[in-house]
């Protein structure tokens, strides 16, 4: 005999606190916190101040887990049409949108502020500037524009800048050449995702370079060029003088191998080559770190 109460799901503290903690994107912003490790140390950073470093960690992590936030709570009706995101805290309902505003001014806020008394005002005042700039420029810009994708690399590309300047309180050439090396960095990564969930994108409404040339000819041909714009910016470091021959040799080969992928995934322009590139920027960026930072002078 089939039962006529109706079982309704209470989410549980467990499932409050993760749904907030997903809202972060803590495994996504990892990578975020080590590029400013990265601008740290490449600035020759006190290692030896634990306070400064950890201040200096803490704070990138709050305010980038802050703008995911943020992020998240404008796209939600967007994501709730996207196979990947629909299950995300926000479009799927699990989270009152003035929760999800709070903590994510909670996260801001307090980033902010350990990074202003913690390093110094400089570093607090990029990490906003990444932070508005994410939220309240590429974000927005999402639903009209294709362009949007080199203006979501400026931020994408400040975390070293971030701890370049928490390191000396100043912003002086290497700290561009990291940004340089990163904001080239990310275009293929996101081209190859972009092609990678197209369709999904159309559904939400996003223009995104594969939704309004479907073909895939100008993902995959800017796909190569900003990979060849990086070999050049990838060895300036020696150039300038921040690392050694070493560095020199093995960023040449990453990044050629780099380029290879985006030449297969122009050719081919198929799914699998997409995810190779993808996979393969994910791996380049970590790699080209731990070679900067073995190698610097």
């Amino acid at each position: 005999m089939k039962s006529n109460v109706e079982v309704v799901r209470v989410p549980t503290a467990y499932t409050r606190t993760t749904d907030l903690v997903a809202l972060a994107k803590p495994r996504l912003n990892l990578l975020v916190v080590v590029s400013a490790v990265a601008g740290y140390v490449m600035a020759n950073g006190d290692t030896h101040d634990v306070w400064r470093l950890l201040c200096m960690i803490a704070g990138t992590g709050l305010v980038a887990g802050g703008a995911s936030a943020f992020n998240q709570i404008i796209e939600r009706q967007p994501d709730a049409l996207m196979q990947r995101t629909r299950l995300r805290p926000m479009p799927d309902g699990r989270l009152a949108t003035r929760d999800a505003w709070v903590f994510g001014s909670v996260l801001t806020i307090a980033g902010l502020a350990i990074l202003a008394l913690g390093a110094n005002l400089l570093s607090a005042t990029v990490a906003f500037v990444t932070m508005a700039s994410y939220a309240v420029v590429y974000t927005p810009l999402k639903r009209y524009s294709s362009f949007s994708t080199v203006i979501g690399a400026i931020p994408g590309a400040l975390p070293p800048v971030i701890g370049w300047a928490a390191a000396l309180d100043e912003l002086s050439q290497g700290a561009w050449v990291l940004f340089g090396i990163v904001f080239l960095w990310q275009l293929p990564h996101f081209l190859a995702i972009a092609w990678i969930y197209r369709e999904d994108y159309a559904r939400a409404g996003f223009p995104m370079l594969p939704v309004i040339e479907p073909d895939g000819r100008s993902t995959a041909r800017q796909a190569v060029i900003y990979s060849l714009a990086l070999l050049p910016l990838s060895l300036a470091p020696t150039l300038v003088g921040m690392t050694g021959p070493i560095y020199f040799a093995g960023a040449l080969l990453l990044t050629l191998l780099f380029i290879g992928l985006a030449l297969k995934f122009s050719v081919t322009r198929s799914i699998p080559d997409a995810r190779r590139l993808f996979f393969g920027s994910i791996i380049y960026l970590p790699l080209l770190w731990m070679l900067m930072i073995a190698d610097r002078t």
